[in-house]
């Protein structure tokens, strides 16, 4: 049976000021897989778009466009296994993903989807303003908003670049904690199979007490609401010892642990694409 696996990038204005970082973890996880025996090509995005003949038999990806999904989602139901599902992919975007959560009964920050053409009314400022599809890729998709001044600019802002809804998410005061995750089932602990954390640069970490087993567990149950195997993600330890889980996306750069995570990745997808093989 065919081993050809394609790694597909991340679009470049969805990485900004990570296209390095982004580029180098699905190359290293490229090698890695061809250790195990697969033959692996990598894709920009605008390369499978389109693409009627020569799909792979396995495809691991970190495109986040709807015109890419859809083709993989096809792609999918014809077959081709893939790391992360294109439907969990999707699941990341915004207002898909409070909406999931919510299903599932997993702790989130308050969030609020509200249109960008009509003047809000909802909760006071500080608040931040975010795009309700894709994560950042510009200036304006992630407002922070310590007034209702900024609060309607950050809107109409989105407003005239086409972006209908943005979701409103409550301030909340804390260590901001950064963490990643991969696999699908748990580890011994009950959190994922492989995970890290570490708390964001640029911030005076106050060392608000918190538990990690906690955090990974949260963590996995919120991956597994959206179907993620590989993925990172935003949360704050609060001062009153509360975990709130602020963002979930699908496979981050993984920049600090770059070399252990592809490693780790490579080898959960030859199990993967195995499983399925069989």
């Amino acid at each position: 049976m065919s081993r050809a696996c394609w790694g597909i990038f991340r679009e470049r204005a969805h990485s900004p000021g990570r296209e390095s970082d982004d580029t180098e973890i699905l190359r290293l996880t490229g090698k890695h897989l061809e250790a195990n025996g697969y033959e692996v090509i990598l894709k920009a995005p605008e390369e499978v778009n389109g693409a009627t003949d020569g799909r792979p038999r396995f495809a691991f990806l970190m495109c986040e466009g709807l015109a890419v999904l859809g083709q993989l989602r096809a792609w999918e139901a014809d077959g081709v296994r893939q790391v992360n599902s294109p439907l969990a992919v999707l699941n990341t975007y915004r207002e898909r993903m409070i909406a999931q959560l919510k299903e599932a009964n997993v702790p989130f920050i308050q969030s609020r989807i509200v249109s960008t053409a009509e003047p809000y009314r909802g909760a006071a400022p500080p608040v931040w303003v975010k795009r309700a599809d894709v994560h950042y890729t510009q200036e304006g998709d992630v407002v922070f908003a310590p007034s209702e001044g900024v609060l309607g600019e950050s809107l109409r802002g989105l407003a005239e670049r086409g972006i209908p809804r943005a979701v409103i998410q409550a301030h909340v005061e804390g260590d901001l904690i950064k963490f990643y995750g991969i696999g699908s089932g748990g580890g011994a602990d009950g959190g994922p199979q492989w995970f890290r954390w570490l708390y964001h640069k640029d911030q005076t970490v106050a060392g608000h007490p918190f538990d990690p087993v906690r955090l990974a567990r949260l963590v996995r149950r919120a991956a597994g609401a959206l179907s993620l195997e590989v993925y990172g993600g935003d949360a704050i330890a609060t001062a009153a010892g509360d975990l709130v889980l602020l963002d979930l996306n699908a496979w981050p750069s993984f920049a600090l642990y770059r070399e252990e995570a592809a490693a780790r990745i490579a080898a959960y997808l030859a199990l993967r694409f195995r499983e399925e093989a069989l």
